[in-house]
């Protein structure tokens, strides 16, 4: 066994025994702190859910630990869990000798905390640190098992990538598959076979086997057209409802305390402020400050479904440090999975392309456990998450590039080059395996792929920068209008009451208005590839009409095509929010589509009635009606107002490259996407999901964008409070009442992953996390009468190493070295510390004595208080 002082590993904080029974509060001894301790201890990281019958008791109202998921959370699963096969293995590989270090998290015992609380943030330092020293012990063997398990464990990473990409091609090829055979159970069924989808019952064109329900019905009492509506339209409803069921079995609700709003996408959410601090000068001596009243005016608890929307804004607060218990769990998973399936087939304005990345980074959650490595230790969770949610866009448009893209420029927060490497590895194996599954018959990957093997010519430009600024324009105005929607109708108190009926009603609009014209009866994906799709592709269904061959053609073409524009952009923009799954991704694209495919037929109407026009060259002349590709502008304005939506921008330029497989068309797509960039941060400077995350008030600090900094550190450091510090001037053992009564005090500022700060004659000597803290006071016997120790005095006990630890010695749970800035530091740094370092707080010094301490969302919220007062101006 290592000794502590051999360099080779830091001393095990477990076997820091607590020497001190033999009087009032045992003299407490502990060995001095050094560069290995407390900052290196395995309880350091993380925290476990509360068990009410191991909790003191304490006041119900200020009580946090009851964030349910309809019994989803047990306080038993978030704090004990059996060891996986692989950690068993790589026991067995490094043999059952026990090492004298942190073992950082690889042998925690049951009653040890494993989970960060919710609503808190991921200490990104501790994490890093815990994982280093766990590598180190790994390493320390030398012998042939020690040397298999060090390949083992770098192998982890890729077999979870390859094993990620394997399950989330699986998982898109079920929903690709069940989601168009439900879809076409509104139109019929097969006769031979029900559950086969149209096209696979009649692979050449129409057929006997295939009968609509106007056909089974025999037309009564309406009529076959009015039966085929009314069945289509129950249909809908049907299906749109069910899907709604589905989801309100995920509902999750968190006490008011938690100071956030929603976390679903709902445009309609009030603001939620971070509650200031109150002055309480009569009381700042006491440890027993005056309780608030239960029956002063709270906020109602947040109620918020893990399976509605996209998830996209979450994964995103999730992957920057951000944990939401569940939400990517596994009752995540199968229900958003199935309710998918049925929202996408009911034919409602929404794409599955979105929750596939919430569906992936829940894939990429689970596959964790199966690695201890992985499991214990969320700063390396996040790596496996940021590979998953990239997969999630390869399974939507069948794009790995783009995947990686997408994850280094929408959700990744810390994307270091291993990550990247890993990302694209688990993007292949994803794209690859879905190839092989062939979900659509076709040998693609998605349905929307196309070709063009037409070359653009050079007075075309001009074209596509019209369709650049018009998707952009009308990606923003549709942010607006969403808003608009929900701040009005949502707000209605019976639709705000029932999320169901709101379903409900907007199903049937969908159904009543969305019928009657064929292109938005269509399915968005299917839709999008008759608007994308040459002429001359077999792919594309010739019974739309949308080819012409003469002028005469075009009024009827466009009008066909303005009216499911209409429509199709008011449903898209009712529907954004209910409380189903649904993604924004394909239905804006399917929006700007239409408006692309309008503009390209006016542009092609022009080249033919003008012909001669030396402008053209003689293209008209040689290709005619060729010339010019109406399907060119729908992509590109596809791309265009999914910009305008998302401020996707390299990302969505590498996806309609790989969409079409052309390299001709890289430069339009690329000039279309930045002109509509412009446009959209002219118009309206948030994308639809920096809107959703400031509106819950996520503790999200946007690592790419940050306001002007004019101040310093001093603008937003509170005062200091005698209830917010622990000073041990006089005594280094404190009652444990009055660091409950403290740490209940940053509960109620929210802060729930805050700390204390330890001063000894004004200097800071130490801080005690909020988490361990309280971890560490509902290990206590006897709260009432218990003196804890909060610094590290001489030992003069010579008692065994067998001792049980004194819980009364909090010493292991300090963090001897917090991070401290002088209070003149400017705010640029404190934002280079919050962004790049992944700190919950900071420190702040003045003339080296302490000053007061700024927490995260303090910052955040200063932030967002900057940005509007830009956005104002």
């Amino acid at each position: 066994m290592a000794e502590p002082g051999d360099g080779l590993v830091p001393p095990d904080p477990h076997r820091r025994h607590q020497r001190h029974a033999r009087h009032s509060r045992r003299n407490s001894t502990s060995e001095p702190a050094d560069e290995h301790t407390s900052l290196l201890r395995p309880s350091r990281s993380r925290i476990r859910i509360q068990n009410g019958a191991e909790t003191p008791s304490r006041p119900a109202h200020l009580s946090r630990n009851h964030s349910y998921h309809d019994n989803y959370y047990g306080s038993a699963r978030h704090h004990s869990r059996h060891g996986s096969w692989s950690h068993r293995l790589v026991q067995a590989l490094t043999d059952h000798r026990q090492e004298s270090m942190t073992e950082s998290k690889l042998s925690i015992a049951p009653d040890e905390r494993i989970w960060y609380d919710q609503f808190t943030c991921t200490d990104w330092v501790h994490d890093g640190i815990a994982d280093a020293y766990r590598a180190k012990q790994l390493r320390s063997r030398k012998d042939w098992r020690g040397r298999l398990a060090v390949l083992f464990d770098g192998a982890q990473g890729w077999i979870l990538s390859a094993v990620v990409g394997v399950l989330v091609a699986l998982l898109a090829y079920c929903v690709n598959i069940a989601e168009t055979t439900i879809f076409d159970f509104k139109d019929g069924y097969c006769k031979r076979a029900w559950y086969l989808r149209e096209k696979r019952c009649c692979p050449h064109g129409l057929c006997t086997d295939w009968r609509s329900w106007s056909e089974v019905l025999g037309g009564h009492p309406l009529g076959e057209k009015w039966v085929q509506f009314a069945v289509y339209v129950v249909a809908v409803v049907t299906l749109s409802v069910i899907a709604c069921l589905l989801t309100l079995t995920t509902k999750t609700i968190v006490p008011s305390a938690y100071r956030m709003s929603t976390m679903d996408e709902n445009l309609a959410a009030e603001h939620s402020q971070i509650p200031e601090e109150v002055d309480n000068e009569e009381n700042s001596g006491s440890v027993s400050p005056t309780q608030p009243n239960p029956a002063e005016s709270l906020p109602p608890p947040m109620v918020y479904y893990s399976a509605a929307g996209s998830g996209v804004a979450e994964v995103r607060v999730i992957l920057s440090g951000f944990v939401l218990h569940g939400f990517l769990g596994l009752k995540t998973l199968i229900i958003k999975s199935v309710s998918l399936i049925i929202s996408v087939a009911s034919g409602l304005s929404l794409g599955k392309e979105g929750p596939y990345v919430h569906i992936a980074t829940c894939i990429g959650n689970i596959c964790c456990r199966l690695f201890t490595k992985y499991d214990r230790n969320d700063a390396k969770r996040r790596e496996v998450l940021s590979a998953a949610a990239a997969a999630g866009v390869v399974v939507a448009f069948g794009a790995p590039i783009g995947g990686v893209l997408f994850g280094l420029e929408e959700v990744a927060y810390f994307f270091p080059a291993k990550t990247l490497f890993r990302t694209f590895f688990c993007c292949i194996v994803a794209a690859l395996s879905l190839k092989f599954l062939n979900p659509y018959g076709t040998h693609k990957i998605v349905l929307f792929e196309v070709r063009y093997k037409i070359d653009w010519e050079w007075f075309e430009l001009a074209g596509f920068i019209l369709v650049g600024i018009l998707g952009g324009a009308f990606g923003a105005m549709f942010i607006k209008a969403s808003r608009r929607w929900a701040l009005s109708f949502r707000k209605i108190p019976v639709i705000k009451k029932y999320p169901l009926f709101e379903v409900f009603l907007v199903a049937l609009v969908t159904g009543l208005i969305g019928y009657w014209n064929i292109l938005t009866k269509l399915p968005v994906a299917k839709l999008l590839l008759n608007l994308a799709a040459p002429c001359e592709d077999t792919e594309r269904d010739d019974d739309l009409g949308l080819c012409v061959s003469s002028l005469d053609e075009f009024p009827a073409v466009i009008s066909m095509l303005l009216t499911a524009f209409i429509i199709k952009g008011f449903l898209t923009i009712i529907t954004f929010g209910i409380k189903v799954p649904a993604g924004i991704y394909v239905p804006s694209m399917v929006v700007g589509g239409l408006m692309g495919r309008i503009v390209g037929h006016l542009v092609q109407w022009v080249v033919l009635r003008f012909p001669h026009w030396a402008i053209w060259g003689t293209c008209p002349l040689i290709r005619q009606s060729s010339c010019v590709q109406p399907g060119v502008y729908a992509l590109i304005a596809a791309g265009s107002t999914m910009c305008g939506v998302t401020r996707l921008s390299v990302t969505l330029a590498v996806i309609l490259f790989e969409l079409t497989g052309s390299l001709d068309y890289v430069l339009p797509f690329s000039l279309a996407i930045l002109v509509a960039k412009w446009t959209a941060d002219a118009v309206e400077p948030l994308s639809i999901y920096d809107l959703l995350t400031m509106m819950n008030s996520y503790p999200y600090l946007d690592n790419k964008h940050k306001p002007m900094f004019t101040g310093e550190l001093a603008d937003i450091v509170p005062r200091v409070r005698r209830e917010r510090i622990i000073d041990i001037t006089n005594s280094p053992l404190v009652p444990a009442v009055s660091l409950r009564v403290k740490l209940e005090i940053l509960h109620r500022a929210g802060e729930l992953d805050g700390g204390l700060p330890i001063l000894r004659d004004g200097i800071l000597v130490g801080l005690i996390p909020a988490p361990d803290l309280e971890y560490a006071l509902d290990r206590l016997d006897d709260e009432s009468s218990n003196l804890c120790l909060m610094a590290d005095i001489p030992s003069i006990d010579d008692d065994d190493d067998d001792a049980e630890p004194d819980p009364t010695n909090f010493t292991q749970y300090i963090d001897p070295a917090p991070v401290a800035l002088d209070i003149r530091s400017p705010l640029e740094l404190v934002h280079e510390c919050f962004a790049k370092l992944g700190l919950r707080y900071i420190c702040v010094l003045r003339n080296g004595r302490y000053a007061g301490m700024t927490h995260k969302k303090r910052f955040v919220k200063y932030v967002r208080e900057l940005e509007e007062e830009e956005h104002k101006s």
